[in-house]
């Protein structure tokens, strides 16, 4: 079976395009998709599930008499497409005219993604692994039976995929993007002396087999789960919050999502009107960096074609940058961009490389090592979040708390920033690091 993009099928795509112009669509972009899914399950030291999976798909977006609309098919036969392009183009001419939609300037479209394996994103290895191999590196990452006489459940899963793409447009776009993925997870439950339970998790995932931290992961989701054992209650207060690299996505995502352009052409945004304003403090970097070669998430294009840049998002506490894609930046009159950031970094400031290290320049406070719940308001940018993690005093763990609550506004929260380490996860497509925020209200 090819997990990849064939010439048959690029050439259907590339007919597709031509005949949805010849049935009377002005402007046409072609999104062709391919996706093999290999899965193997663990439940306590055996093998629970296999998945073996391909999908294929082909978007279609039609700019016909000043009227635009999506459609999607799973159905790759030309005559059954042929049709399908056919309905979608009457569906289309009932619709009201929208004079905002239209394709990328062609100059900001990307000339440099002709094979799709331009970032080195491709593990040719994939394509020898047999289903013995598959197996032996699920059941290779267990911990169960190694004697943790706590550990009562622990299930796994470890997975491979291909993903290929080649998005084509009326103004000759060509844009293909080809990654593997390799990942391994565990979640472990275990039980104290009282008949408690305490749950945790571990990950890795690598576009390279060969990178991918397979020994001990579930070990270290059952590390992580006796650690949580005996939570003792902290009284409310302000501490300093110190917010863990696995998780700290969780008050970036807000600042980027208010960032973005549905969120701003809407006035669900706390961010609007924030482009060249200094909000947040000096000792705030973030880039985005999406042409990165080998990194998890990078892309030379959007979803439009559009090429990506690097470029600051914010730039020592000054916004620079609006996500916009054509059609929002059209309605909103402003300058396109691209349509989302791609390969976010948080750029390191307070001396701090590792979490030990924002611990001892913290000195006392909370740790948080998960989120529970999401309370946020996009347009104010209040938050109220569940927390679980650890008191620690002199940069020190002391013991887990639970049931706990943060609140406060991002904006506030962003302008308290102590220290960012340099510990920030490769796995991650955001690469957030371990942040230190002081004067936080905590409540119990």
């Amino acid at each position: 079976m090819n997990a990849l993009l064939t010439k048959e099928e690029i050439a259907l795509a590339r007919h597709c395009l031509a005949f949805a112009q010849a049935e009377g669509a002005q402007k046409v972009r072609i999104t062709l998709s391919k996706t093999l899914l290999n899965l193997i399950g663990v439940l306590n030291g055996e093998v629970d599930k296999t998945s073996h999976a391909l999908d294929r798909s082909l978007q279609l977006q039609l700019f016909v008499d000043g009227r635009f609309g999506t459609f999607s098919s799973n159905k790759l036969d030309r005559e059954g497409l042929e049709a399908f392009i056919r309905d979608a183009i009457g569906t289309v001419r009932m619709l009201e005219a929208d004079s905002f939609r239209n394709l990328p300037a062609p100059e900001r479209l990307a000339k440099d993604a002709v094979d799709g394996r331009e970032l080195d994103l491709y593990d040719e290895s994939v394509e020898s692994l047999t289903a013995e191999q598959r197996r032996e590196l699920a059941l290779g990452s267990c911990f169960w039976g190694h004697g943790e006489k706590r550990l009562i459940a622990e299930e796994g899963e470890y997975s491979d995929s291909v993903f290929d793409s080649l998005t084509l447009d009326s103004q000759g776009l060509f844009a293909r993007h080809t990654e593997t993925s390799f990942e391994i997870g565990y979640e472990s439950t275990v039980e104290d002396a009282e008949g408690n339970h305490f749950s945790s998790y571990w990950w890795d995932a690598s576009p390279r087999l060969k990178e991918l931290s397979l020994n001990g992961c579930a070990e270290t989701a059952c590390q992580r789960a006796v650690a949580q054992i005996g939570p003792e209650s902290v009284p409310s207060g302000k501490y300093t919050l110190v917010v863990d690299s696995e998780c700290a996505a969780k008050l970036l995502t807000p600042v980027l999502n208010a960032l973005g352009g549905y969120s701003l052409q809407q006035k669900n945004s706390f961010l609007a009107e924030s482009l060249g304003k200094k909000l947040f403090p000096e000792n705030l970097t973030i880039m985005d960096q999406p042409r990165t070669k080998g990194d998890t998430g990078c892309r030379l294009f959007d979803s439009e074609g559009v090429a990506t840049r690097e470029m600051p998002v914010i730039e020592k506490g000054v916004v620079k940058t609006y996500f916009l894609n054509t059609y929002i930046s059209n309605k909103m009159g402003l300058k396109p961009t691209i349509e989302d950031a791609t390969r976010i970094k948080v750029q390191p400031t307070g001396g701090c490389i590792t979490r030990e290290d924002v611990l001892r320049k913290a000195g006392s406070g909370i740790l948080v090592t998960g989120f529970n719940g999401d309370n946020s308001n996009p347009a104010t940018g209040n938050f109220s979040y569940g927390i679980e993690g650890f008191h620690f005093k002199d940069g020190k763990i002391v013991h887990p708390v639970r049931e706990m609550l943060i609140t406060g506004s991002f904006l506030d929260l962003w302008n308290k920033l102590l220290a960012v380490a340099d510990d920030a996860r490769p796995c991650l497509s955001k690469l957030i690091p371990t942040l230190a925020f002081k004067d936080v209200d905590f409540s119990s």
